[in-house]
């Protein structure tokens, strides 16, 4: 059982960062395979090491500066031109609220066409900063103007914005060197878009959905496939899936990109396509290291400008990742929807031991309940991984103690081991992202999304 450093990056530490051990420091078949717990072998060559980067040359800032115009910035937005500091969307999946809500097509104003799926669903529920307690949303997700998804990408894809793509399923479309459809470990497991303006003032959106978006700008657009939910070849909205945007200032911003590089995340600098590289020097360097496997074991933790906390698990950090969080969150217990499916990390409950494979400097994990159903306007929905319309690819945790208002939307399933003998398994050995969102509305809310009923399988083979 190696041990591994948590290294923090913020100064000034929430109540639930002081609990924590931390060590500061300076700095369909497609999605069958693409979701798979355990991703089939690269078919292509090995990607050879990096070559040496070039310096970066940093042209001079358009705005922002003295005697120039204010720089326009990206912005989660709740529908074009009403932004917001966050939003968090959840995707319903098909059996329990299929198509669009209302009578509501689906469009592809940001490519592809509209696609002949057998079953899916754009309905959807969102809270933002505005209003934290979740409503039901009109239209198609991510499809127009009118909805926090559509109208942030919009924003960004239609706009003239620095961005970085990353997702470990890009089905070729960007190839990425190394990888077959998609990049299993020790690549991140992660999936988002970050942009920017001149400044570093910007938003970053997380995404469970694979194949989208795989092209930040209407510049540089997909060359085989869509970039429009509903509009992809993989159906990828057959089950549920979240989102979640938040407002970035320029500190931010070198946060989620230190987060994304120690997560390992597969995105390609050199590829327009999903990089728009600009901006503040550091900010650019920063970028231009992103798209390798970090050899680092340590997590990161940053306090963003906004009070949400960021963490980042590196790959090389062979732990439970849910249990990872409820342990830097000071040991609180909680309740998790992620792709639960084989090899299942299992339930566990205030008596439980600390897992085999563990860290020392995480300090010890609370309870962690899995739902495998929720509820919304009277209906249930499942909450298990698995292939078919009753299913759940998002990646939500909320504390369940009385003390503690956490919503929690993360990259990583509870899918690995807690005891090994692999404990390098499934999601313990991928890197991943997780926004700590600290609201007893919100939290209540989401809490009350995924109610239902809790696994109960005790520990098997881990694989």
């Amino acid at each position: 059982m190696a041990t591994r450093r948590t290294t923090t990056t913020h100064a000034t530490s929430s109540p639930a960062a002081r609990r924590r051990r931390a060590v500061t420091a300076g700095a369909l078949l497609p999605l069958a395979l693409g979701l798979a717990s355990t991703q089939l072998p690269s078919q292509r060559p090995a990607a050879q090491a990096p070559a040496a980067k070039a310096a970066v040359t940093v042209a001079a800032p358009t705005c922002g500066g003295p005697n120039l115009p204010p720089c326009p910035t990206p912005s989660p937005l709740l529908q074009k031109s009403r932004p917001v500091t966050w939003w968090f969307v959840f995707k319903f999946n098909s059996k329990a609220f299929p198509g669009c809500a209302g009578d509501a097509k689906v469009e592809c104003p940001f490519g592809g066409d509209a696609q002949s799926y057998k079953n899916s669903s754009q309905q959807y529920v969102f809270a933002s900063s505005d209003s934290p307690t979740l409503q039901q949303g009109n239209g198609c997700a991510g499809d127009t103007t009118n909805d926090p998804i559509g109208a942030t990408f919009d924003e960004i894809y239609h706009g003239s914005y620095h961005y970085v793509v990353w997702n470990d399923q890009f089905y070729d479309d960007p190839e990425i060197r190394g990888c077959s459809e998609s990049c299993g470990g020790p690549w991140g497991h992660s999936k988002g878009i970050v942009a920017w303006n001149d400044i570093g003032e910007g938003v970053v959106m997380q995404v469970s959905t694979p194949s989208w978006p795989a092209a930040g700008s209407a510049s540089s657009p997909r060359k085989s496939d869509g970039n429009t939910l509903g509009c992809v070849k993989d159906n990828d909205v057959q089950v549920s899936q979240h989102f979640f945007a938040l407002k970035l200032n320029k500190d931010d911003l070198v946060q989620v990109l230190k987060a994304l590089q120690n997560a390992s995340v597969v995105t390609d600098p050199s590829n327009p396509q999903i990089v728009n590289n600009g901006g503040p020097a550091d900010v650019q360097a920063l970028v231009a290291s992103l798209g390798v496997k970090s050899t680092s074991a340590d997590v990161l933790t940053a306090k963003l400008s906004s009070g949400i906390e960021l963490i980042s698990k590196p790959s090389q950090l062979h732990v439970p990742p849910w249990q990872m969080i409820s342990a830097l969150l000071g040991g609180i217990p909680l309740r998790t929807a992620t792709w639960w499916a084989s090899p299942e990390i299992p339930p566990t409950t205030a008596s439980s031991p600390v897992p085999a494979c563990w860290s020392s400097t995480l300090g010890k994990p609370g309870p962690v309940d899995i739902a495998t159903t929720g509820h919304w306007s009277g209906k249930e929905f499942g909450l298990k991984g698995g292939l078919g319309t009753d299913f759940n690819h998002a990646k939500l945790g909320v504390s369940t103690s009385t003390n503690d208002h956490y919503a929690i939307f993360g990259d990583m399933n509870q899918q690995g081991t807690l005891s090994g003998p692999n404990c390098a398994s499934s999601q313990n050995g991928r890197g991943g992202t997780f926004y700590v969102v600290s609201n007893p509305l919100l939290q209540t809310s989401i809490t009350a999304l995924i109610a239902g009923a809790s696994a109960t399988q005790e520990p098997s083979d881990n694989k």
